[in-house]
């Protein structure tokens, strides 16, 4: 075959090739929703001249090209693999893994964000506390905590960050709990920690704070193949983890109500883990960790009708707190959940009765030093 025949072959298969996958992209069914990732696509952007104009509609179909192109997730997987294992890139989108773990890097302490924290939290204090009130606060670490310095990723000084917030937010009693936690009681693909393993952090805290726990409590699986939002961000292959939840004691007695969207609620909603024909498999999509009190919700109330002491606590929390909070109704009447991400401190006085009650500020590295999230 001659040169020019070569050139037109090629020529004919590049056509065909680009024509090809012109097509697939095109007729190729459009999801709305990642699951892996956690979050909804982009959707091909609306064409008019003002868009064109402005420049917004290639910039929005370029990012709709990424989302709805064929085989994504596998592409993201062996692009994972390659960077992971041919050219030994230490992490994929900011996701590292370290001894069967998958965490996301937080480096470095950043104390101006440690600063707005405890700005904001003691402006809830002079708004509405009273030296009635008993304040504490406490730090969770993230897994980097157990993680990072060990694997030679970066890793932010814990120590100094627990120092510096309790320092910041003087006006609570400081509450230290990293010494009772390990590698082992969080996911290995997921952000947060395991409710069966942290029964002595309860326990912990509500001593300082005061009150006892009481009862036995039984772990139920819920979810054997628990993949967290690590898993889906790193893209890469890895063992599921098993999502459980402690039953028993006055958990089972509890009454929760939701707030922001006037319902009742229980304490684990299992529809969660659910997807069904009538929801339109929305139940699917959700972070199956959302199963404790459904999830990150702006103010939730529980109320335990068997408590042997009339306390209440206001709890301030980011997601963390939905597994930790069931743990702690033996020793308390009422507990508030409070999350200011989602509503902001001004509004409270409508749902949250603070007289007498203790208050504690829970909070995750992950939240304190990224608080441009709190409102």
């Amino acid at each position: 075959m001659g040169t020019e025949k070569k050139d037109h072959v090629l020529c004919i298969l590049f056509a065909l090739l680009f024509a090809g996958g012109f097509l697939l992209c095109l007729f190729w069914p459009k999801k709305t929703y990642s699951v892996s990732e956690r979050r909804m696509l982009s959707t091909m952007p609306e064409l008019s001249a003002e868009s064109v104009w402005s420049g917004r509609f290639m910039s929005d179909f370029e990012d709709h090209a990424v989302d709805a192109f064929p085989f994504r997730d596998g592409l993201r997987q062996v692009k994972a693999l390659t960077a992971a294992y041919v050219f030994g890139k230490r992490d994929n989108n900011n996701i590292y893994a370290a001894d069967g773990f998958l965490s996301a890097m937080e480096y470095p302490m950043e104390e101006a964000s440690l600063d707005r924290a405890a700005e904001r939290f003691r402006y809830i204090c002079g708004k509405y506390l009273t030296g009635e009130n008993q304040v504490y606060l406490s730090v969770i670490p993230d897994k980097n905590c157990f993680l990072a310095k060990e694997s030679g990723h970066l890793a932010m000084d814990y120590e100094d960050f627990e120092r510096q917030m309790a320092d910041k937010a003087d006006f609570a009693q400081f509450i230290s709990i990293s010494d009772l936690l390990e590698r082992d009681d969080y996911y290995k693909t997921d952000t947060h920690w395991r409710q069966e393993r942290i029964m002595d952090v309860a326990e912990h805290l509500a001593h300082e704070m005061g009150t006892s726990l009481f009862g036995e409590y039984e772990p139920h699986i819920l979810k054997k193949d628990f993949y967290g939002v690590y898993y889906g961000q790193a893209a890469l292959p890895f063992a599921s983890d098993e999502l459980i939840c402690l039953t028993g004691g006055d958990i089972n007695d509890c009454q929760v109500y939701d707030w922001q969207n006037g319902r009742e609620i229980p304490v684990y909603d299992t529809s969660i883990l659910n997807p069904s024909t009538t929801d339109g498999g929305k139940a699917g999509r959700r972070d199956p960790y959302e199963v404790f009190l459904s999830g990150s919700l702006s103010i939730v109330t529980i109320k335990n009708p068997n408590a042997q002491t009339d306390r209440k606590l206001v709890m301030f929390r980011d997601s963390f707190g939905s597994s930790i909070a069931p743990l702690l109704t033996s020793g308390y009447a009422q507990i508030d959940l409070v999350d200011i991400r989602y509503i902001h401190p001004d509004l409270l006085w409508q749902f949250v009765d603070f007289e007498g009650c203790d208050v504690l500020f829970l909070y995750s590295t992950l939240v304190l030093n990224n608080s441009d999230t709190i409102k």
